[in-house]
């Protein structure tokens, strides 16, 4: 879940990295580690495949407190492990703010090649990651952006507003084509007072214009299991009649799956987010209100982890004719269904 404003909202693709898609409180040393089950990564391809100068790349990120948190932070690792060139420093991950800040300062301190950061807060954790480039180490900034880009030397994450998009275009699309003129749309957000939050509702919105529909219901829950039923036992009862609902994120969508099934509720379709693994099991059965869901997928760590390592061995990406690797890296937001999971499921984390 990113805090991305509308200067990360478009940008390069990951294709031409030639890398994929993954941590621990140690240390993984310059031999190459097997891949975990669940985590997705990519060798390093054309030039970039041959070892460089050897690297030691810092991560910190967040406590794996749900799904999407815990594939980024094994995704990085297993990425890690590809290279026989590259030494994780990985520090313990906190939803500490304070925490984070010390566990950072500590590998600036011990003059590591590059940084991945997730950032708890990119607002509050900007100083730190300009203090590290201030210091010589580019930091790869992950997925919730600094304020500012002296803060980091690239910037890579996925893309709230197109996110809404892709729902909104799936849900008006399917609208059309069963001839509803005046549909019922309802969405279960995520915290709305969070940029990332905010600009996928945009996104959806705009998306939904576009076919002359709107949002009707709305709830805004918290990413959590919990507070998906909780928010949509509400959504349901205020709303006996609905077309289609776009729920946020699939983590909370076990919930807001929990809630339609408790309340009987078929009449609708329904589109998830971010891309787990469990929603992709659910719309392959098709036995459900849910029919597909639009990604924000964590690969993104392990392709961080890819950029961190061209960036510290001065190398670039084996696709672009230019030297440098780019500065803002923007991964697009594909929609799932049926027709077309089994190529994603492979791509899905554990809700």
């Amino acid at each position: 879940m990113s805090d991305s404003s509308a200067l990360a909202r478009r940008g390069f693709l990951v294709g031409a990295l030639g890398v994929g898609a993954a941590l621990t409180t140690a240390c993984t040393s310059n031999a190459a580690a097997p891949t975990a089950a669940g985590t997705n990564t990519a060798p390093a391809a054309g030039d970039n495949a041959e070892p460089g100068t050897p690297v030691t790349i810092g991560f910190s990120a967040p406590a794996a407190d749900h799904g999407w948190i815990a594939a980024i932070a094994a995704n990085a690792q297993a990425q890690a492990g590809q290279y026989p060139d590259v030494t994780l420093e990985a520090v313990n991950p906190t939803n500490d703010i304070t925490q984070q800040i010390a566990a950072v300062e500590t590998l600036i301190n011990q003059g590591v090649d590059a940084l991945v950061i997730l950032p708890n807060d990119g607002s509050q954790l900007t100083s730190l990651g300009r203090r590290a480039m201030d210091a010589g180490i580019p930091v790869i900034n992950l997925d919730r952006i600094f304020d500012s880009p002296l803060a980091y030397r690239t910037w890579i994450g996925g893309d709230n507003y197109g996110m809404g998009v892709s729902a909104g275009t799936y849900i008006g699309t399917r609208l059309r084509e069963a001839g509803v003129a005046n549909p019922i749309i309802g969405e279960i957000a995520g915290i709305d007072n969070l940029p990332l939050t905010q600009a996928r509702s945009q996104g959806f919105s705009d998306a939904l214009a576009s076919f002359g529909f709107a949002v009707g219901p709305r709830q805004a829950a918290d990413f959590t299991a919990q507070g998906g039923q909780r928010v949509t036992a509400n959504l349901l009862q205020a709303a006996p009649q609905l077309d289609a609902v776009w729920n946020h994120d699939d983590d909370q969508g076990i919930g807001v799956l929990a809630a339609i099934t408790q309340a009987g509720r078929s009449e609708f379709f329904m589109v998830g987010g971010a891309g787990s693994a469990n929603a992709m099991r659910e719309i392959k059965a098709d036995t459900s209100v849910l029919k597909a869901t639009v990604t924000y997928s964590p690969t993104m760590a392990s392709s961080a982890m890819a950029l961190a390592r061209l960036v510290a061995q001065n190398r670039g990406m084996g696709d672009l004719v230019e030297k440098e690797v780019p500065t803002s890296i923007t991964l697009a937001s594909a929609t799932i269904t049926k027709e077309n999971v089994d190529t994603y499921l492979p791509l899905g984390f554990e809700s």
